[in-house]
């Protein structure tokens, strides 16, 4: 069972206590290392029942990759060419960092699927990510054409802030060793803010 029309108030609170147990789990092992065994278990549900409402470990690890790219990409869509250039891109980066605060798991399950070459997820990038991604450089392009902020390589300006925010939901644990019992994103948007002001101010 992978749809859910007609479902009952009880199967629809099923699935969402399986797909929040399979988030904990892939976001944990990887998607590999996850078995519908340690799915069932964090769900509180035997395997059997687990396994009426989703055939798989696969099924479960598509349902929420489905949900979780168009949440990724919201932040970049919400870049706008008539707003003013400087405060557009901080936004960005405010709103990236906001995510890694509030989804670290679903950090974790995208970054996981990437670094496995994405199998489950290649069209998705190419058809939803890369167009989206393209129409946004042409806005920054355009707005360092008319001199609004430096020219830098645009694309790799995207890359850069989504290796300086998604840091700090993928190694969490690495930066909370490091900083002791500081919160890893305490001062992370100051300084950020610091970083890209000095990059993009003509």
């Amino acid at each position: 069972m992978t749809g859910t029309r007609g479902t009952t108030r009880i199967q629809k609170r099923n699935r969402a206590t399986i797909l929040e147990a399979a988030l904990e789990v892939f976001a944990a092992h990887g998607f590999r290392g996850a078995t519908v065994d340690q799915i069932a278990a964090a769900a509180g549900l035997s395997k059997p029942n687990l396994l009426y409402y989703f055939t798989s470990k696969e099924a479960m690890h598509a349902a929420l990759l489905e949900g979780l790219l168009d949440t990724w990409l919201d932040p970049l869509r919400a870049l706008d060419a008539d707003g003013d250039p400087m405060q557009e891109l901080l936004g960005y980066m405010h709103r990236k960092l906001e995510m890694s605060r509030d989804f670290p798991r679903e950090s974790r399950l995208f970054a996981n699927e990437i670094l496995q070459g994405a199998p489950r997820i290649l069209s998705a990038l190419n058809d939803d990510l890369k167009p989206l991604v393209d129409d946004k450089v042409r806005i920054i392009e355009g707005w360092m054409d008319a001199g609004k902020i430096a020219r830098v390589h645009p694309y790799h300006l995207i890359f850069s802030i989504w290796a300086h925010t998604q840091h700090y939901a993928d190694f969490e644990v690495q930066a909370r060793a490091v900083l002791g019992g500081e919160d890893p994103l305490d001062g992370a948007a100051q300084f950020l803010d610091h970083v890209y002001r000095r990059l993009l101010t003509p």
